[in-house]
């Protein structure tokens, strides 16, 4: 285990829970990785769940949402930089370019197949965008490039010390840091909820293909994701003086939540 210079223990021993997480919440938490993040998955697989996630985000208005808020964060800029990582099917910064007339969006994704779907289609023709491949956690592009850096649904694919890394890479390039998660349910009982939850999404995708893919992904999903105060210990070891701050998000479906990280 690799103990962080900024905090004081093992960042990569903390559960999900946070660091002051119950037994049975530490036990509700897996490290099995889910389809899209495995090199050894057919793309065909991965794109049953992004394809099932467009189309979630697009009947429930997520995707709405998650842009008007980031235009909030960079409200009073004339003509705003903004990067989004793991942006997989590029509905997000599509409702962006849609809001803001003027912002200028990085579109990224660390899949190459991602990426290519994005930049010979409709967003990639758009002369306000740049698409390109991005690792969330060794992001090439000096220090303040961006006015805001956005990273919706994917930021619990990152286990504890490679979200420190994303947190503060972000925060090098970019003023904001909006995450857009799902929400570790409160109670460890409560975590046994995404099996129903996944049941019910996978119910409503066809082939079956897809619905198992999409089953498999979403309870991994829910028993990754970090609790309010795992995110913010995750914050301060990256940098003791990073801002955090939760904000409310009701309107978010599935059940989410947003949270900005800046620099001090």
């Amino acid at each position: 285990m690799t103990r962080s210079a900024n905090y004081p223990y093992a960042i990569d021993a903390m559960p999900r829970g946070g660091p002051a997480a119950s037994w049975l919440d530490r036990q509700l938490q897996t490290d099995v990785p889910e389809y899209i993040d495995r090199s050894d998955v057919a793309d065909e697989t991965k794109q049953y769940v992004i394809a099932a996630l467009d189309d979630m985000g697009t009947r429930n208005g997520t995707h709405e949402t998650i842009a008007r808020k980031a235009i909030d964060l960079v409200g009073g800029i004339d003509m705003p930089r903004i990067l989004e990582l793991g942006a997989g099917h590029g509905r997000l910064s599509e409702q962006i370019l849609r809001l803001h007339p003027t912002a200028e969006l990085t579109v990224s994704d660390l899949d190459p197949h991602s990426v290519h779907k994005l930049a010979t289609g409709p967003l990639g023709r758009d002369p306000r965008v740049t698409t390109k491949v991005v690792d969330a956690t060794n992001i090439s592009d000096p220090e303040n490039s961006y006015d805001l850096v956005v990273f919706a649904y994917s930021f619990h694919h990152l286990p504890p010390s490679v979200a420190v890394k994303a947190i503060a890479d972000a925060t090098r390039v970019g003023t904001t840091f909006l995450v857009v998660d799902l929400i570790r349910w409160p109670s460890p009982i409560l975590l046994l909820m995404p099996l129903a939850l996944a049941a019910v999404i996978g119910w409503n995708v066809r082939p079956l293909p897809a619905a198992r893919a999409v089953i498999h992904d979403a309870l991994i999903s829910n028993l990754r994701a970090y609790s309010p105060t795992a995110l913010t210990a995750l914050g301060k070891a990256a940098d003791p003086r990073m801002r955090v701050q939760l904000h409310p998000a009701p309107k978010l479906r599935p059940r989410a939540r947003a949270i900005t990280f800046q620099r001090a």
